[in-house]
């Protein structure tokens, strides 16, 4: 790889789980489709000691770029620019300009939304963020906080670093004036086309998939093949200059032979299949969920433009909810019980029927972790997917926590509708 680059994400926040990291994936994508390679994504907490050696380590590395995340507010733990300036050797100066444009931001957010703070208080926080490392260019506020593209100071040498404020919503606003700043445009101006492939499998191991890599391994240079199993889905990601293109082509080539069975997918999701296909097909949906408890209409209404095709979706958790929402027969309850095949297939028909929709999805099952019996024992689980080019069911014990049992259970009913819509590997 040619042009490469580091991701620091800051905030113990992060780093303790109590947020999960949306901006790492994100700028290690934004920065694949701008040529460079993602050497390491570093999370840090507020500390200025682990974000130095950080810094220093991705330097160490040889990276051409560094962008951080998180640390530009008002607060005392907001550590970020102070860091990054006595890293690249540029202490801090205020910009009374700055200063007087983010309180301007500071001041029509409190009005907007009724606050009030004291106001030393308030000037405080917004001086603190308009101290900025002699010589950098500042990237205007698309929250409050501005960003920062930090070059090193005279003869110093090592990557220039870019800040960006933590929320997502913000950093993602700030990223074309990022690429847009001449220290970043220089920085990534011997970044070349970086290619990406994905392929999926829906129920073939990893081993398997290993052994055929090796097998074929003589005609895949110039690749970089990395695979992920999850919840039954083996993912495969090449990545590629543009001149390895015949090996990629070769080895999608291969795996379509090998795996015809089981290969759905050459790119898209299995979210983006079925949306695309009950969009092109004209197709209406309705779902009515016992254990997922509506994880599977929240997946569905996932993408814009999706009311086209999702008309509703049930919880219809109790026995009283799903005969009197879905229609369930009180007969079919009392004699196979909530958890059954019958049930499944009822509450799809009974979803398609309430709503008027083309296509009816049931689940119901146990998803733990009390609630199981010898005969229906935890992570039973029942879907049914009725359209009109037929049924599509499936009767599973499915191992795991609680959340894993109904994540699991939405992706299987997934699968069936992307079966019944689509064909392809069964469910």
């Amino acid at each position: 790889m040619g042009t490469r680059a580091g991701i620091v994400v800051t905030g113990t926040e992060v780093l303790t789980g109590r947020v999960a990291d949306r901006n790492g994936p994100w700028l290690a994508e934004r920065l694949r489709q701008a040529g460079v390679d993602v050497a390491a994504v570093v999370v840090v907490g507020d500390r200025p000691e682990d974000m130095r050696g950080a810094l220093e380590y991705l330097a160490g590395s040889g990276v051409d770029l560094v962008v951080t995340s998180g640390g530009l507010g008002p607060t005392a733990d907001d550590l970020t620019a102070a860091v990054v300036g006595e890293v690249q050797g540029r202490p801090l100066d205020l910009d009374p300009e700055l200063e007087q444009r983010v309180a301007a931001v500071v001041e029509e957010l409190m009005s907007r939304r009724g606050w009030r703070a004291d106001p030393e208080a308030t000037a405080a926080g917004v001086r603190k963020q308009a101290m900025v490392p002699a010589g950098a260019t500042v990237l205007e506020p698309v929250g409050t906080a501005p960003g920062l593209v930090v070059p090193p100071a005279g003869a110093r040498g090592g990557p220039v670093v870019v800040v960006l404020p933590g929320p997502p919503s913000e950093l993602q606003g700030m990223w074309p004036a990022a690429l847009a700043a001449g220290p970043v445009r220089e920085a990534l101006a011997g970044a070349a086309e970086l290619r990406q492939g994905t392929v999926r499998l829906w129920g073939t191991l990893e081993a398997q998939l290993a052994a055929t890599l090796r097998e074929h391994q003589a005609g895949l240079g110039g690749l970089e093949v990395t695979t992920c199993l999850r919840e039954g889905e083996l993912e495969i990601v090449t990545r590629f200059a543009p001149q390895a293109q015949p090996a990629h082509d070769h080895l999608v080539a291969v795996l379509a032979e090998e795996y015809a069975a089981t290969l759905f997918s050459t790119g898209p999701t299995l979210d983006e299949l079925v949306a695309d296909a009950l969009r092109d097909q004209g197709l209406t949906i309705a779902t009515a969920e016992s254990c997922t408890g509506g994880l599977l209409v929240a997946r569905l209404i996932e993408r814009a433009g999706s009311s086209a095709w999702v008309l509703g979706g049930i919880t219809s958790y109790a026995n009283s909810a799903k005969e009197q929402l879905v229609g369930v027969p009180e007969e079919v309850l009392a004699e196979f019980g909530a958890v059954s095949p019958q049930v499944a297939l009822a509450l799809a028909e009974g979803a398609r029927a309430r709503f008027g929709a083309d296509v009816g999805v049931g689940i119901t099952g146990i998803a733990g972790p009390g609630g199981g019996t010898p005969d229906k024992p935890v992570g039973t689980v029942h879907l049914c997917v009725v359209g009109p080019s037929g049924t599509e069911a499936r009767s599973v014990r499915l191992r795991g926590s609680r959340t894993a049992v109904r994540e699991r259970s939405v992706v299987l009913a997934l699968h069936l509708l992307r079966h019944l819509l689509l064909g392809g590997p069964p469910a």
